[in-house]
């Protein structure tokens, strides 16, 4: 699929954050599952598809990722989980269909679609790695519904500067 340019409204969530390396990244999405649950125990309604929120992506070294849910409203979290909102704006986009071992190799074409059209990510480099407004992969398949990772869909959405 094409990548294109989307307006997106402010959306509250909740998360739930981890420092980690690349090959530490299921201690981020264990953490959907339980989140989930807790929220259906209260009678929060989930208002989308979870995801996964990269704050500070430094390949080499540490990531910080959170696991989100949308919901409707800013609700209470009990720590270590959050509330927080995914900010408005332009978001460049792109949908995946396959294994998320793939998704190295979409995020760097959909990097490269953007700079081949001069787009400005809202993102600082810092000496700690990019520290992103919005980089977003939401998980548009339950995985307890399509066990077959190859048939996942994933919909990267990353924030342009305004």
């Amino acid at each position: 699929m094409e990548p294109k340019i989307v307006e997106l409204g402010e959306q509250p969530y909740v998360g739930r954050r981890e420092t980690i390396t690349m090959t530490e990244f299921a201690r981020v999405a264990d953490h959907l599952p339980g989140m989930l649950s807790r929220l259906a125990e209260r009678g929060v309604p989930v208002a989308g598809a979870p995801f996964f929120r990269y704050r500070v992506i430094d390949m080499s070294a540490d990531l910080v990722v959170e696991a989100g849910i949308p919901v409707s409203a800013p609700v209470e979290a009990v720590p270590p989980m959050f509330t927080d909102t995914l900010p408005a704006g332009r978001y460049a986009t792109v949908t995946h269909v396959g294994h998320p071992d793939e998704l190295m190799g979409v995020t760097a074409r959909l990097l490269g679609w953007a700079q081949d059209r001069g787009l400005v990510w809202d993102m600082q480099p810092t000496p700690t790695g990019e520290v992103w407004g919005c980089r977003l992969e939401m998980m548009m398949t339950d995985p307890a519904k399509e066990p077959d990772m190859h048939k996942w869909e994933t919909v990267l959405l990353f924030k342009l500067a305004a």
